[in-house]
């Protein structure tokens, strides 16, 4: 009897782990779609052709709903109560407006690609956006992606997102695939301008700031004067110093407002525009644009959590970043690779990299950005941004986070490759005056900066020796070369290691680090046209 009850556990388990026993099963077939129930009268279905509305009352138990067949022109909408599972068995699914899987829930919903099965989910128009969910796959809550099987989520129409959810985005397992290769819908006029400068009504203490910070100061003082004795840089804000006058300039259209001096009042930054002619940069020193129907590939308001699997996210519009977790981004392993025109990796807050290998590839901005502030330098809401206060009393309470601030970037381990196509002030890794902390794996990046200045960790977040290499020359499919020197350049053995970038790119601020590098000891890095040998003195070593 124990045998027989051990047989059927055992062939339960494995039929539910490959997507067999399910409460609905929706089946498409072209222009109709059949439905078998089995689950109880809490759960209300409705089919209309090849569009099927799911309205679950379940709340003790999770809901399975199964998806097979094929439709061109065919949705899924899923109202639930409580937890949900939607299980893909080779679905291809096509919608010509709206989420063709939308997820109205209010509880976290795991979608599985069952075990070796191919699925695609297609949005191919997203213009009734005020009724329709502009994504292929939208979701009010948590939803967690899992399974052994693929998912290929294609965003084809204008203004289409991938994945857009209004939580957190947890990713497991699966082969994911995320394209969104439609247009924006436009450009909002009220875009952003330029930073704001420091100072401020309450007295602005330059000798207060961290060494660490006044040094990144003086770097891109030197560099906007050269700059703007060049040419290169108008519409710059008036004649506020770093500091300089009493107050900041203000910022043409695009511009920067000026730095105020003590005592003083930043300047507000420019109107956004198109400073550098070209309306389709959304970045410095043109304006931050603020695109109407952005087509992100894979977007949450709360966290992204990848812990395992083939993630890819592509983007091929201005404004669409790649992955963008709004309250962070988390990688803990898996296979990442993500290729967008604006930011590859974005997040208004701090992002982690705790393993796997993941390639960050952006075109026209940032590879990985940290947007996570605590008012160093003021922002303000469109169409300008206002200068930053200074260290007034009432400021004084954030004296201690100012000289010890919280890292944005971390990154514990993994093979990190954020690889940025653009020049200045565009970065590899960006978490402005924020610092970056590496404790482990490999990290090489490639990109620009403000001048010398791009983001960099501490002496005391360097935990794993660390170097940036400035001025680097980066040639197209050739080798770059890491090993063991001489203080001459002479290899003691073979390259620990060996990276490839696809591109070419001249003057990288390349920030690398690998558990290889020992303090003391001397490395070369060589590649086309290029070989720097240095030696390890401090846990952060800047190679000219």
């Amino acid at each position: 009897m124990r045998k027989n009850f051990f047989t059927f556990f055992v062939l339960t388990t494995l039929c539910c782990n490959a997507c067999t026993v399910d409460d609905i099963v929706v089946t498409y077939n072209g222009k109709s779609a059949s439905v078998e129930k089995n689950s109880e009268d809490s759960v209300d279905v409705k089919v209309d052709g090849s569009h099927v509305i799911i309205d679950s009352k379940y709340k003790a138990k999770e809901l399975k709903v199964r998806l097979t067949g094929k439709s061109e022109d065919g949705t899924l909408k899923l109202e639930t109560n409580g937890k949900a599972r939607v299980e893909l068995d080779e679905i291809s699914l096509t919608s010509n407006e709206g989420a063709p899987l939308w997820l109205k829930n209010k509880k976290r919903v795991e979608v599985v690609a069952c075990d070796g099965k191919e699925n695609t989910l297609t949005i191919t128009a997203c213009k009734d956006t005020a009724n329709n969910k502009a994504a292929v796959i939208w979701a009010k809550d948590k939803v967690h992606f899992s399974g052994k099987g693929t998912l290929n989520a294609n965003a084809t129409g204008d203004g289409c997102k991938g994945i857009n959810a209004k939580d957190d985005i947890k990713i497991s397992e699966l082969t994911l695939n995320v394209v969104a290769i439609g247009n924006n819908l436009g450009v909002d006029n009220r875009g952003f301008g330029g930073f704001g400068g420091f100072g401020g009504p309450g007295g602005f203490n330059f000798d207060e700031l961290p060494d660490s910070v006044k040094q990144q100061m003086e770097e891109m003082r030197k560099h906007f004067e050269e700059m703007m004795k060049n040419g290169d840089f108008p519409q710059m804000g008036g004649p506020g110093g770093f500091p300089g006058s009493p107050d900041g300039g203000f910022g043409g259209p695009g511009g920067f407002g000026g730095f105020g001096g003590p005592g003083g009042f930043g300047g507000f930054g420019g109107f956004g525009g198109g400073a550098s002619g070209d309306p389709d940069r959304g970045d410095f020193p043109g304006g931050k644009q603020k695109y109407i129907g952005s087509t992100k590939a894979i977007k949450s308001a709360g966290q992204v959590i990848i812990n395992s699997g083939k993630v890819f996210a592509k983007s091929t519009a201005a404004g669409g970043e790649g992955i963008e977790g709004k309250k962070g981004v988390i990688i803990n392993g898996g296979e990442v690779t993500v290729d967008a025109v604006d930011d590859a990796i974005n997040a208004n807050d701090r992002i982690f990299f705790n393993g796997g290998k993941v390639v960050a590839e952006s075109r026209n901005n940032d590879a990985v950005d940290a947007n996570y502030g605590d008012g160093m330098m003021g922002f303000g809401p469109p169409p300008f941004m206002m200068g930053g206060f200074g260290n007034s009393n009432e400021n004084k309470a954030n004296d201690k986070k100012k000289e010890d601030p919280t890292p944005a970037i971390v990154i514990n381990g993994g093979e990190i490759y954020p690889w940025s196509h653009t020049g200045s002030p565009e970065e590899g890794l960006d978490c402005d005056f924020y610092p970056i902390e590496i404790s482990g794996g490999t990290v090489f990046s490639i990109g620009g900066g403000m001048g010398e200045m791009p983001s960099v960790p501490s002496e005391k977040t360097a935990k794993q020796p660390t170097i940036l290499l400035l001025n680097m020359t980066i040639v197209k499919n050739e080798t770059i070369n890491i090993y063991e020197s001489d203080e001459n350049g002479k290899a003691k053995g073979k390259p620990f290691k060996t990276i490839k970038a696809p591109f070419t790119f001249n003057n990288s601020a390349s920030l690398v680090s690998c558990a290889e590098f020992k303090k003391g000891k001397t490395y070369t890095v060589e590649t086309k046209d290029y070989k720097k040998t240095f030696t390890l003195k401090e846990n952060f070593t800047t190679v000219r």
